[in-house]
């Protein structure tokens, strides 16, 4: 199903050496706005050298909690993350790449062996194909297979971003997560940008402008996207600031969920136990969402949900209340799930911490941004977000 534009990124991405060779600041191999967790850093630090040169993405998309789960990395590139997820799914759990550019992939599979000697495992628990996102079905990933989905800077190099989403649905289980970070327009990009194959190869021409982004998911039946971290992109080559004009870019990390159709209506009190590896003191959700152990908080049916119907179930008490959920405007809603104003958010609190001496960490902000984009949302119970 190649197009022209898949041909066009093929080739781009087959000449780049390493990330530091695109134009943009959004190749990024470990982002200051969302470090690493210590388990995450050391596979990261057992990857091969030269399978972490050829890294491409924008984010992090290690989610929490994978120990034993069933993981598909679209657009897998040379193959970093899904490393890293290797180690962290552990020896029962499995890691599959795909990626379009057979390059990339048979550069990825030369590293199986190598990474499950590393890790102490008696067989790879990793495999790389060839293959479209828009098809994943036509690359052997059958529906209803996959626990946890990420992508890395990858769909907006697509065409067709609604055809990725929507294979990723089929191919999750009930209650099933697509954890990704990918690099967002602040309007519409005009069509004129789609025959650039530059702006294409650079992530500016494919960029979804990012309210596109909420109504696309939820048409497809994911519940409402969570916004986890944020960060704005600068464009190096001023002949490219000149083709973006008044469009900027910004990286953005969501999380969505598929949940199954009967899920709650009410509002909840949750209670975390504090049982998610690496979370003991609390489990950030989202720049919005930070769970204390032991306090209970209110919280909205779709988050409710999300808590009691997916791999964190175990975690959380949930008791459903009587109270009807009324849900956000869609003005609070945008608010909160723009990648840009996340960003600026996190932008001002680093650069207000840097007058006081304090190494970009604002109170209790945490590396997500979690509390920060609390500090003006409204609609949210104060101590849902621990201001």
């Amino acid at each position: 199903m190649a197009s022209g534009t898949h041909e066009n990124v093929k080739k781009y991405y087959s000449s780049l050496e390493t990330g530091e060779d695109l134009q943009t600041s959004a190749a990024c191999p470990v982002p200051s706005h969302l470090p690493l967790r210590e388990s995450a850093r050391e596979a990261l630090q057992q990857v091969h050298p030269d399978v972490c040169k050829r890294f491409f993405g924008c984010g992090v998309v290690i989610p929490e909690k994978l120990k034993g789960c069933s993981v598909l990395d679209l657009g897998s590139g040379s193959g970093r993350d899904c490393y890293i997820l290797s180690k962290l799914v552990g020896e029962d759990g499995h890691v599959t790449g795909i990626d379009m550019t057979e390059e990339l992939v048979q550069a990825s599979r030369k590293y199986i062996q190598y990474h499950a000697e590393k890790f102490g495992y008696a067989r790879p628990n990793t495999v790389f194909v060839e293959g479209y996102m828009e098809k994943l079905s036509e690359a052997g990933i059958q529906n209803n297979s996959v626990d946890v989905i990420v992508s890395n800077c990858v769909m907006c190099l697509c065409p067709d971003k609604r055809a990725v989403l929507s294979e990723a649905y089929k191919v999750l289980k009930e209650g099933g997560e697509l954890y990704f970070s990918d690099m967002y327009a602040s309007n519409v990009v005009p069509d004129s940008f789609k025959d650039d194959p530059v702006l294409w190869g650079e992530g500016m021409a494919g960029a979804l402008y990012w309210q596109d982004l909420i109504s696309v998911v939820k048409e497809l039946g994911f519940s409402t996207p969570r916004l986890v971290a944020a960060s704005r992109i600068q464009v190096y080559s001023p002949e490219l600031q000149k083709k973006a004009g008044d469009i900027k870019y910004a990286s953005g990390t969501y999380r969505i969920f598929k949940l199954p159709n009967y899920s709650t209506q009410t509002k909840a009190l949750i209670t975390y136990k504090g049982t998610v590896p690496e979370c003991a003191e609390c489990f950030e959700l989202d720049s919005s969402y930070s769970f204390k152990t032991n306090v209970a908080v209110e919280v909205d049916a779709e988050i409710a949900a999300i808590l009691k119907y997916t791999r964190f179930s175990s975690d959380f008490v949930v008791q459903m209340t009587d109270k009807p959920d009324s849900g956000l405007s869609s003005a609070e809603q945008d608010c909160h799930l723009s990648p840009f104003w996340l960003a600026d958010k996190l932008r001002s609190c680093v650069k207000q911490c840097s007058k006081t001496g304090k190494a970009g960490v604002c109170g209790s902000e945490t590396a997500s941004g979690a509390n920060v984009g609390a500090q003006t949302l409204q609609g949210y119970s104060v101590s849902a977000l621990h201001l």
